[in-house]
C-alpha cells in the first residue's frame, strides 16, 4: 500500500495531540466546556465551526482522543506538508470527488478514530450556515456518532497580531455538544438521503453553536 492510500497514523494524531497543547497552551488561554460528552471510544466525528485558522490546532491540542483532521491540499506544501501527513491528517483535494481523502477518511473510523471535519468547508463566519454534504456522507456511511464542537475566541480587534487568529494570551472556548446520529435508522445512503442527513445536521449544529454562546457569552 502507498503512503498515499495508507491509512492515516493513529500513532502520529498522538504526537500531534501533544504538539498541539504545548503550543495551543502557550499562546492562548482554552477552555474546554463539555469535554466529557466525547465518547472515550469508538469510531467519533467532530464536527467544528470554522472561524479562525487555529481552529484545528486549538481542538487537536485539547481534545480528550487525538484527531484527524481533513485539511485542503493548499496546505501541503513543503515542511509543513511533511509535518502534517506525520502527524496522522488527512489531505483532501475539495475541487473533486477525492477517493483516496474519502478512502482514508473513513479507514480513520473503522478503526475506531476520531475523524474531524469543518462542514462550512473554508473558514468563514464560523456560524454552520452553509454544509457542505462530505460531514453527511461519512456519518450515513459509517454509523459514526457526529458531535458538534464550537470554537468561540474573542472578536475583539485590539490585540490581534493577525487578523485571521485570536488575540495573544486571550480565552478561547471550546464547547461540546451531545453526540447524535445522521441518519433516519433505514440504513439509506441515497441523494435524497443525504440530503435529509445534511438538513438534521445543520439544525443540530446551528442550536448547539447558539447553545455555546449563550453559555459562554459570545
Amino acid at each position: 500500500m502507498s503512503e498515499s492510500s495508507s491509512l492515516p497514523s493513529a500513532r502520529g494524531a498522538a504526537v500531534g495531540r501533544r504538539i498541539g497543547i504545548g503550543l495551543m497552551q502557550g499562546l492562548w488561554k482554552p477552555r474546554v466546556l463539555g469535554g466529557w460528552r466525547m465518547p472515550a471510544t469508538g469510531p467519533v466525528i467532530l464536527a467544528v465551526n470554522h472561524t479562525h485558522n487555529i481552529d484545528g490546532p486549538m481542538l487537536m491540542g485539547t481534545c480528550p482522543r487525538p484527531v484527524h483532521f481533513l485539511i485542503k491540499k493548499e496546505a501541503y506544501v513543503g515542511p509543513l506538508g511533511t509535518f502534517l501527513r506525520g502527524i496522522g491528517q488527512v489531505e483532501v483535494d475539495r475541487t473533486s470527488a477525492d477517493r483516496n481523502a474519502i478512502t482514508r477518511a473513513l479507514g480513520v473510523l473503522q478503526n475506531g478514530g476520531v475523524l474531524g471535519i469543518f462542514p462550512e468547508g473554508t473558514r468563514g463566519e464560523g456560524d454552520f450556515a452553509s454544509l457542505r454534504s462530505g460531514l453527511a456522507y461519512f456519518a450515513v456511511r459509517s454509523g459514526a456518532p457526529i458531535v458538534p464542537v464550537a470554537v468561540l475566541g474573542s472578536t475583539e480587534a485590539r490585540g490581534r497580531l493577525i487578523s485571521a487568529l485570536p488575540p495573544l494570551r486571550s480565552r478561547v472556548d471550546l464547547v461540546y455538544g451531545d453526540p447524535f446520529q445522521a441518519g433516519d435508522g433505514s440504513g439509506r445512503r441515497t441523494r435524497a438521503a443525504l440530503d435529509e442527513a445534511t438538513v438534521r445536521i445543520q439544525e443540530r449544529l446551528t442550536d448547539h453553536l447558539t447553545a455555546a454562546r449563550r453559555a459562554t457569552g459570545r
